[in-house]
């Protein structure tokens, strides 16, 4: 029994999350405005949404302009190389090549009537996807949506109701949807039934509010590491907010921006989280962030079946 107890508080010590004070964000790349959707290609390149355009970021942070859209945010890499952007401008979510050139729209209506303003997106390892689309809801009028495209590109709605839905990232097994619901500060969870179901809505955790110089509390981006820690790109608090797979608050790390927006694990070895967002307010700066996390790593998975 000692000799087991002994593996687990190394197993526990390995995955242990470095402490907030010895964390620190490193600027990668600076942008004129506000940014977000940072994803990794197969090849490590990064992309940004920034304005109309999608910037490809090397990994000796030179950037170019890769694709012009309208008003990219949300972005995957499916597993044969080409790319899901969701674009508030024009009403869908879009399919590119590798290339950054239009194949067409991957989803564009539901039941008939048009999208809104497709915010964020997760895949499915089944080939199809869930997607947010917030429209312009808020606390006060709470009509955001969640949409599910499967394998054959049907357009299911999931779950309405809600006050800005925004990040959004699919458990490994796919039994599990974690939302960030931006005007009420907290992510929901929903149970995944079946392709195209969700169970009832309930609330993952309640998130900090803002305090001192920090200018707003709603959640954006989320992402998952390989231990099913989420992350949490809390806009207006200058912070990546880390929750337990039970909800519970354990880490709250500097995003470097103070609005942000994104985030993603990336890195030859999956242990960087890169933060999107603008350095003051929406209308300042935008930056890309990296900040090491020794000896984490992010969750990545991949599609078992080919988006056509």
């Amino acid at each position: 029994m000692l000799v087991f107890d002994l593996f687990f508080l190394l197993t526990l010590a390995l995955f242990e999350l470095p402490l907030d004070q010895d964390v620190r964000p490193v600027e990668v790349l600076r942008v004129p405005h506000l940014c977000e959707g940072i994803v990794f290609d197969h090849e490590g390149y990064g992309y940004i949404s920034q304005g109309k355009f999608i910037i490809r970021v090397g990994r000796d942070g030179q950037a170019e302009q890769w694709a012009e859209t309208g008003s990219p945010n949300g972005h995957k890499v499916l597993a044969d190389g080409t790319h899901l952007i969701c674009d508030a401008m024009q009403h869908a979510v879009l399919h590119l090549d590798a290339n950054g050139k239009m194949i067409g729209k991957a989803s564009s209506e539901c039941d008939g009537k048009p999208l809104r303003a497709p915010n964020d997106l997760t895949l499915d390892p089944e080939g199809g996807f869930h997607f947010t689309d917030p429209g312009e809801s808020d606390e006060k009028k709470p009509d955001g949506v969640v949409h599910y495209v499967d394998a054959k590109g049907k357009t299911h709605l999931l779950a309405q109701g809600l006050a800005f839905p925004n990040g959004i990232v699919l458990r490994p097994g796919g039994k599990q949807l974690l939302v960030s619901e931006s005007k009420q500060n907290r992510i929901l969870v929903y149970e995944v039934l079946s392709a195209g179901r969700l169970g009832p809505l309930k609330v993952f955790a309640n998130l900090p509010s803002k305090q001192g110089e920090q200018i707003d509390n709603q959640p954006d981006g989320i992402c998952l590491d390989a231990e099913g820690n989420l992350y949490v790109a809390h806009y207006g608090m200058k912070q990546v907010q880390v929750l337990n797979p039970q909800g519970k608050l354990i880490r709250r790390y500097k995003g470097g921006n103070l609005s942000t927006t994104n985030v993603a694990f990336g890195g030859p070895n999956m242990d960087q989280l890169f933060v999107t967002g603008a350095l003051g307010g929406e209308q300042s700066e935008g930056a890309l962030f990296r900040v090491y996390l020794k000896g984490v790593r992010g969750l990545v998975i991949l599609p078992k079946k080919v988006r056509k």
